[in-house]
């Protein structure tokens, strides 16, 4: 099975921003194609956040470099806004998950979004202005479960790197629960990751672990 690089998750921390492949920052720019191009589609929701927060990004630089609490505060609220945690955390938890509270899910969510966004998000203020990404296409998943869109992240030198977002629609509003930085998927390779622990602990134990930092993003226990 692919394991998720520390570019991977770093892609995967900064969702919120749709960035699939940072230090760079991403201009939503390229053609959509028709299908995916409709009002109000998961399609538009990607390219519109990625270039509203890229420009707040790149006018709040000086003040992210100078203040990083700022900076996390902004990702954390766009992370909220646009992923959808507790769905996320749900398929991550797999059967470990069977009959767990809300309360506990949202819980480690939230410890994993932590975790994620303080070992990577810091690094956003360092970001180019090179890097452009496309959409290649908008497809239904099966069982409506939601969507799937298809991207590429594209380089100076044209170097392209394939993107896919999953998501569904929440009252009204697409939030994206699965991230595939060239096809490694974020729910996969968390959910085989904290398998262990979760068979040794509880969900609220390991979401501890998280956010203290004994349980890191990769999987393995500080200390070991």
């Amino acid at each position: 099975m692919k394991t998720l690089t520390k570019h991977s998750l770093l892609s995967i921390a900064l969702t919120a921003a749709l960035l699939a492949a940072a230090p760079a920052t991403v201009s939503a720019q390229g053609a959509v194609p028709a299908a995916a191009a409709k009002q109000n589609s998961a399609s538009q929701v990607v390219l519109g956040s990625s270039t509203r927060i890229l420009a707040t990004l790149d006018q709040r630089r000086a003040e992210f470099k100078a203040n990083p609490a700022a900076l996390r505060q902004y990702v954390t609220s766009e992370f909220n806004t646009l992923f959808d945690g507790d769905y996320s955390a749900r398929l991550v938890l797999g059967v470990h998950g069977r009959g767990a509270s809300d309360a506990d899910v949202k819980l480690f969510g939230q410890a994993l979004t932590e975790r994620l966004l303080s070992a990577y998000g810091a690094r956003l203020a360092d970001f180019n202005a090179r890097l452009k990404v496309r959409v290649k296409s908008e497809s239904p998943l099966p069982g409506g479960k939601g969507v799937k869109v298809e991207t590429e992240f594209v380089q100076p030198d044209q170097t392209v790197t394939p993107i896919t977002f999953y998501a569904r629609n929440v009252g009204g509003q697409w939030k994206v629960f699965d991230v595939l930085p060239e096809g490694v998927s974020f729910v996969q390779t968390f959910k085989t990751q904290f398998d262990t622990p979760l068979r040794q602990k509880s969900i609220a134990q390991v979401a501890s672990d998280l956010k203290s930092g004994k349980l890191q993003v990769n999987g393995s226990a500080s200390g070991k």
